[in-house]
Order: structure tokens, then C-alpha cells, then sequence
């Protein structure tokens, strides 16, 4: 049902109250919180509406003429059930901002995320927060079937029926073991790189589509050659630590393997392993509350000092 645009706003008949109750517009407007030129010009608009005054303005203060009183009467039932649903709508919102549902990828996961979560409690105290998580595929699945409010994946590309928004950059880096020939080396060619065995991430993992395409960008026909496939970070720096052969992981997720020399890095010539952090969220949804802070959290805080510096391109050290 359309209502008729004589129907004043509910601010407005709920100033009127307020005047009819305390008798004078500047003490009405001191309740509201707005200044009485504000309040006396919320009553002409809504005379403008009605047609008629509503007030009658004397030495004493104000008071409604008849049609006024007629209007307080029936807008006490309508602003009754306007701080209902308020009350109703503010529920909602606090069992909505009571928990948060995320996902993210594993490298998010294990090392940006404990960050934001700090923060996030910080502006958020009362907040539970649960994470899921996998790879990039599966974020993405959690977060279309309603499992998580806001997902965080490695993914080049959002996957159909999501939002994404750039929270956060990272760096690939090819890693291996500190006795392989390729420690010695600062730089390796491109087409080194390509016919090697690699110990890779499984399917729908982020960090092993970003480095494919990456690949395929400079070299159309590659196919990688799998010298063998793990779904864990932790489980790939084992085996490239005991020799089983190089591979390409997030520079958050080596920092301290390279650090301690348990691992060693080379760059490869010609080959951007940049690569751009997303948050998900389902196309034609915003984030709210929780979620929406938390994704504000990702895009501001810094990725951890020391990112990126062991593993630059070949044209980036020569710059």
C-alpha cells in the first residue's frame, strides 16, 4: 500500500509528542537532541504536510490547536510501533554482531589472519568469531552455501556468484632446500623453472592457480610437470626441506624457514609471482557489521615486514 505524501516522517510526529508533553518547542528539542531552529522548522514541514498548524506558539510555550491534538492522538499507535520495530531490528542486529562466520584460504589463515582477529576483538569485543579453512575453492564453496559471511581467498579471479575486493598483496617465491643446485643461484631461467618437477598444491589451492597462470601468461603451451602434490603448506616446506624438490609458496609462509636457513629461495628471470589477496562475499550482498569491519581491518593493516623481499623476479633485483 502507497501512502499519501501528506503522511509526515516519524521524526516529525515524534517531536510533535515531545512539545505536547513538555510544552515548549525549545525544551522538545533539547530532548531530540537538535537545535530549536531545527525543531521549529521540522514543524512547518510537517504543517506543510498536513495543511493545517499545528501548534499554537504563546509566552507560556506551545501548545497543539485542535487538529494538532487529533494528529498526536492517532501518531502515538504509529510511533509506538516504530520504537517496536526498532527495538525488533536492533535484536536482530545484535544476534547478527553476537558471531562471525569466516573462511580463509590456509595461507591467510596461519598468517594474517590471527592479526586481524586481534584487531578486530579490539573494536569488537562481544564478537565470536569461527574460521574455516581450506583452499580457495573450498572458501569460495563456504561462503555461497551460507556457511561463512566473508570469505578470504588467494584466487586471481572471484569465482562466479561472489564479490571480491583487494585486501591485501603477497608474493610468490620459489623455495628449495639449502644443499639444492639452485641455492647457489641467484636467478634461474624461466625455462628452467618450466620443465622442473615441482612439489605442488593440490587442485582449487590459491597460491597453485596464481602460480599457473602466472606461468601460462609467459608461456602459453606450459603444463606443469608434478613432481608431487600436497594440500598442506606445512607438509610442502617438509618435503622441500628433505630434498624432495622445489617449490612455489607465499612468502608469509616461508618467512621463517628462509630466516632460519631451513629453506633458501631463487628468483626466476622474467617472472611476476606478484599476486593480490581478495575477500569474497555473494554478488548483490554487502558486508555488514562483523564482517564488514573486519574486511576494513585486511585492507588496512600491513602484510607482516619482510614480505616479498626473498623472492623478487630477476628484473625486479636489477632495478
Amino acid at each position: 500500500m502507497r501512502l499519501s505524501p501528506h503522511v509526515p516522517d516519524l521524526p516529525a510526529l515524534d517531536l510533535l509528542l515531545s512539545v505536547i508533553e513538555l510544552g515548549s518547542l525549545g525544551r522538545a528539542a533539547e530532548a531530540h537532541g537538535i537545535t530549536q531552529p531545527s525543531a521549529s522548522s521540522r514543524i512547518r514541514y510537517l504543517e506543510r504536510l498536513v495543511g493545517v498548524p499545528v501548534l499554537e506558539r504563546t509566552t507560556l510555550g506551545s501548545r497543539p490547536t485542535q487538529a494538532g491534538s487529533l494528529i498526536a492522538e492517532w501518531a502515538r499507535s504509529v510511533i509506538d510501533a516504530a520504537q517496536q520495530l526498532d527495538a525488533g531490528i536492533e535484536t536482530l542486529r545484535t544476534k547478527r554482531d553476537s558471531r562471525l562466520h569466516v573462511a580463509a584460504s590456509q595461507t591467510v589463515a596461519e598468517y594474517l589472519f590471527p592479526r586481524w582477529l586481534m584487531a578486530l576483538r579490539a573494536h569488537n569485543p562481544a564478537t565470536t568469531v569461527a574460521l574455516e579453512s581450506g583452499n580457495s575453492a573450498e572458501v569460495a564453496a563456504a561462503v555461497l552455501e551460507s556457511r561463512a559471511e566473508i570469505g578470504f581467498i588467494e584466487s586471481p579471479r572471484a569465482p562466479r556468484g561472489l564479490h571480491s575486493q583487494a585486501v591485501a598483496k603477497d608474493q610468490l617465491i620459489v623455495v628449495i632446500a639449502p644443499d639444492h643446485p639452485w641455492a647457489r643461484r641467484p636467478t634461474i631461467p624461466l625455462g628452467e623453472l618450466a620443465d622442473t618437477p615441482l612439489i605442488l598444491r593440490e587442485s582449487g589451492s590459491g597460491t597453485r592457480t596464481a602460480f599457473e597462470r602466472a606461468m601460462v601468461a609467459r608461456l602459453p603451451a606450459w603444463q606443469p610437470t608434478t613432481g608431487m602434490e600436497l594440500s598442506s603448506t606445512t607438509a610442502i616446506k617438509a618435503a622441500v626441506a628433505g630434498g624432495a624438490g622445489p617449490a612455489v609458496l607465499s612468502s608469509l609462509a616461508v618467512a621463517a624457514e628462509l630466516a632460519a636457513g631451513v629453506l633458501k629461495s631463487t628468483a626466476v628471470e622474467d617472472l611476476d609471482l606478484s599476486r593480490v589477496l581478495r575477500a569474497v562475499w555473494p554478488t548483490g550482498q554487502r558486508p555488514a557489521g562483523p564482517a564488514r569491519d573486519l574486511v576494513a581491518i585486511a585492507r588496512q593493516q600491513p602484510v607482516a615486514a619482510g614480505q616479498g623481499r626473498q623472492g623478487r623476479s630477476a628484473k625486479s633485483s636489477r632495478t
